[in-house]
């Protein structure tokens, strides 16, 4: 078999020959592609309102889920442990608001970056004083997640469906739903989508900047500890799950930084893509872990010839 043909022809065949073990590979992307979109809301969220990107998305991730294993080791019930780490987040976003944001106002947009490197560096110090160092196991039972499995035999095959799986991804478009929901009907949605739109109009007819910045870091913070249930029902608990964040960042280069849809579809596009390449190109000819890099590479060939992202809008400045 030559190069040509390992590119353009045997990928397609195995997928024709194999449409069940296709069918697991695209549900495998499908998996991790909400999850991806997940976390790139929470940096898309908090760029809309306040044209901070937020390095701690990753770390708030960790936090709160070791925040919600934490109070369970500490005798808490895993019901309501998990009202309580909302409390937790609720507090940390009213905190970087008094004690960060608002003494930055008006700041360059490097000052706001590095801020949030600042808050990433705290909460890994101040979360290892706290819960340790060392790996735990997520609560998945505790909370009613099924850990079982459903399969099924299509085209006389077979593909096995994790419940914990499939229960994220309900979780996550209930949530999106819920998000979009809330964006686009309710006064404090609006005032949000008005400040991302234009900030000095948004002040100008009386919406408070302290409030939206603490209302979008809660939000950021819920959707971190959703994502921290869901990866950390698959990976564990631990500070090596700042990771996922940088997985983020191909998402919002190829969705646009300001773009709600462009996180979802770009979280789901490279999910599905990123599983794809892995299974049919990178591992037959580049010995596999493909994944590492594949949606960089991506996203950066999307950049070349749409700088502003499939989402982004495209900025045309007078002079």
């Amino acid at each position: 078999m030559n190069l040509v043909e390992g590119i353009f022809v045997k990928p397609f065949q195995d997928m024709f020959g194999a449409p069940d073990f296709l069918i697991q590979v695209l549900w495998e992307g499908l998996v991790a592609g909400v999850l991806y979109a997940l976390i790139a809301l929470g940096f898309v969220l908090i760029y809309k309102s306040s044209r901070i990107f937020n390095f701690a998305q990753g770390i708030m991730v960790v936090f709160a889920a070791l925040t919600l294993v934490g109070l369970y080791e500490k005798g808490v019930p895993a019901l309501l442990a998990l009202p309580l780490t909302l409390v937790v987040m609720f507090l940390l976003a009213v905190a970087i608001e008094r004690v960060v944001l608002r003494p930055l106002v008006n700041q360059p947009d490097i000052i706001l970056f590095m801020a949030t490197i600042g808050i990433t560096l705290f909460l890994i110090g101040f979360g290892e004083i706290i819960f340790g160092g060392e790996n735990k196991v997520m609560i998945t039972e505790q909370l009613f997640i099924p850990t079982g499995s459903f399969t099924f035999e299509p085209f006389g095959g077979f593909v096995s469906i994790e419940q914990k799986d499939l229960t994220a991804v309900i979780g996550a478009v209930l949530l999106v739903a819920g998000l979009i929901l809330f964006l686009n009907k309710s006064k404090m949605g609006r005032a949000i989508r008005a400040l991302g739109d234009d900030h000095q109009a948004a002040l100008s007819v009386g919406i408070s900047l302290s409030t939206i910045w603490v209302l979008v870091w809660f939000i950021a913070g819920v959707i971190a500890l959703a994502t921290g249930i869901v990866w950390g029902a698959r990976a564990g608990v631990s500070f090596a799950l700042e990771v996922i964040a940088f997985k983020a960042l191909p998402v919002l280069m190829l969705g646009g930084l300001e773009s709600v849809p462009g996180a979802i579809i770009g979280g789901l596009a490279i999910g599905i893509l990123e599983k794809l390449f892995e299974i049919y190109w990178g591992q037959p000819l580049l010995g596999g872990n493909t994944e590492t890099w594949f949606a960089f590479v991506f996203a950066l060939i999307v950049l070349l010839f749409r700088p502003q992202g499939l989402f982004g809008e495209k900025i045309i400045e007078r002079v």
